[in-house]
Formats: C-alpha cells, sequence, structure tokens
C-alpha cells in the first residue's frame, strides 16, 4: 500500500481484534490446526500474540516488539510442524476472517498478500 497506514485504515485495534477472533474460531475447529496449539483449546494467549503482531506489523502501537522483542517469526514458529496440509488450512482461516471484516480493496487487498507471504514463508516440514 503505498501511502496507506492499514492499520488506521483498517479501524485500529478492534480491527485486527475482529480478524483474529474470526481467525482463532475458525482454528478452534480445525482437526489440522488445533492440535499445534499446546494451549488449545484455550487461544488466548496465541490471540493476543498475534494481535499485537498484526497491529505493529501494520503501523500501530509497537506493544509486541516492547513485550516479546524482534518477532522472529519463522524460529517461533520451528518447533511446530507446519507443511503444506498446515499452510493451506492456516491461510483458508485466515482468508476468511479478512474477507468477512475487511470490504473488498486496498487493505484488505494488501492483506491477503501478506498472509500468502507469510504463510509461504512459515513452511518447515516437507508435508504430510
Amino acid at each position: 500500500m503505498n501511502d496507506v497506514n492499514v492499520y488506521e485504515a483498517g479501524g485500529g485495534t478492534a480491527f485486527f481484534e475482529r480478524i483474529v477472533g474470526d481467525f482463532y474460531e475458525g482454528v478452534a475447529g480445525d482437526e489440522v490446526l488445533a492440535p499445534l496449539y499446546p494451549q488449545a483449546p484455550d487461544f488466548s494467549g496465541a490471540r493476543r500474540r498475534l494481535t499485537l503482531f498484526l497491529i505493529q506489523y501494520w503501523g500501530g502501537p509497537g506493544t509486541y516488539s516492547a513485550e516479546r522483542g524482534h518477532p522472529r517469526l519463522r524460529m517461533r514458529h520451528f518447533p511446530f510442524p507446519v507443511g503444506p496440509r498446515q499452510r493451506e488450512r492456516w491461510l483458508f482461516h485466515m482468508t476468511r476472517a479478512v474477507e468477512a471484516n475487511t470490504p473488498e480493496g486496498e487493505v484488505r487487498d494488501a492483506l491477503l498478500r501478506y498472509f500468502d507471504m507469510a504463510s509461504e514463508q512459515m513452511l518447515n516440514t516437507p508435508g504430510d
């Protein structure tokens, strides 16, 4: 996105809380993804971390880094087997959450491009 701050254009913190909330509703019932979360069915910690990360990444407050340091996404996800199937399910739920909470346009397009790229970078196993 050119000069648009996605955090502000999307509606701030509440915007990302809705996306992440909808995402984890999908994950909770997903037989491929839910087992990857050690605290399942309580996703409150994961929900908070993802919300703070997205807020910071997209131009909001830097609370994520203040609390957790550098994101190091690949390193943080390395202990969990992420193959093509897990990536596909993750991207499915995230895409649904973004589409449910974001009108068509520049913000939605930017989010969907980012999540596609980021989910590809998290791959760490050849598949199952």
